[in-house]
């Protein structure tokens, strides 16, 4: 390994991993650019496996061809706690490891979160599957993610379990419609009985009383955000500048969802460029 390059890792594996975010036409990659660059490609390397896995989840392919590629990803995290180290991004993950204490179950819950969406198509789940589902595919990223910001406290896990709810929680919102293209529905299905909303994708979108179901996950949502900041006042103030980004983001976000309203799923909301450049400044540059 170089003792000049991030992490001492290969600089050809490092501009692998790189390409992986970039490809992925996120403002995840401009966004960790505020971080000293071992945390920042340790940020990248944790958002190119979550890349990876999610890409197996989603493909058009029968559950018995993903489930071996899902599980050769549990062995090469495995293989990494023993040190073993087999492509790009698992040999840029293994310094990254050894420097900000990540920890193998995290990277796992990622990818049983990942089998979650592979296995069946995720429609109405109840309460209890909703919470494991957003703790695995979002809550389990977070804590590898205060870790490489360089916080690897309680409160610090607080924060990434809130941030990660609320933020999982947004999405499911804001891609109503895209999911119930793909035959998925998010919204718990006890709210959906409640407000007397058929737990069925397109059936729900079409119902007068989805917006009842949407604005309280909306609330829940708002609840996570607020938690997530308080946590964050408990925490190391620097290491904490990524994630009051991201959280200022999603929460901007939410907000101008709320103010549209939940007539028309189809209509994806996004933040306009002046209101992004706005809070990079206040949260991200300062």
């Amino acid at each position: 390994m170089s003792e000049t390059t991030p992490l001492g890792a290969d600089q050809a594996d490092l501009d692998a991993v790189e390409a992986i975010v970039r490809a992925a036409g996120t403002s995840f990659y401009q966004g960790m650019r505020i971080l000293a660059p071992d945390r920042r490609l340790a940020m990248y390397a944790i958002y190119a496996f979550c890349r990876v896995v999610d890409d197996i989840a989603d493909e058009e392919s029968p559950f018995d061809d993903k489930l071996p590629r899902l599980d050769e990803w549990r062995e090469k995290i495995a293989a990494l706690y023993r040190g073993q180290a087999s492509d790009p991004i698992t040999r840029v993950l293994l310094p990254a490891i050894a420097r900000f204490n990540l920890r193998a179950e995290d990277f796992i819950a990622v990818i049983d979160g990942m089998q979650m969406d592979a296995e069946r198509a995720i429609i109405a789940p109840d309460l209890d599957e909703l919470d494991l589902y957003c703790d695995r595919v979002a809550g389990a990223v977070g804590r590898l993610s205060v870790r490489a910001f360089g916080d690897a406290s309680r409160d610090a896990d607080e924060v990434a379990h809130a941030l990660g709810h609320a933020l999982q929680l947004t999405n499911i919102l804001r891609d109503l419609d895209e999911d119930a293209a793909r035959n998925r529905l998010y919204l718990p299905r006890e709210w959906l009985a409640e407000a007397d909303v058929p737990p069925m994708p397109q059936a729900a979108l079409g119902s007068s009383n989805l917006a009842a179901v949407c604005e309280r996950v909306a609330a829940q949502a708002q609840d996570e955000f607020t938690r997530a900041a308080a946590a964050m006042d408990r925490c190391d103030r620097t290491a904490m500048r990524p994630a009051r980004l991201m959280g200022a983001t999603y929460q901007a976000l939410l907000s101008r969802m709320r103010r549209r309203g939940w007539a028309d799923p189809a209509r994806r909301v996004s933040l306009p460029a002046w209101q992004k450049l706005a809070i990079a400044v206040r949260y991200g540059l300062r």
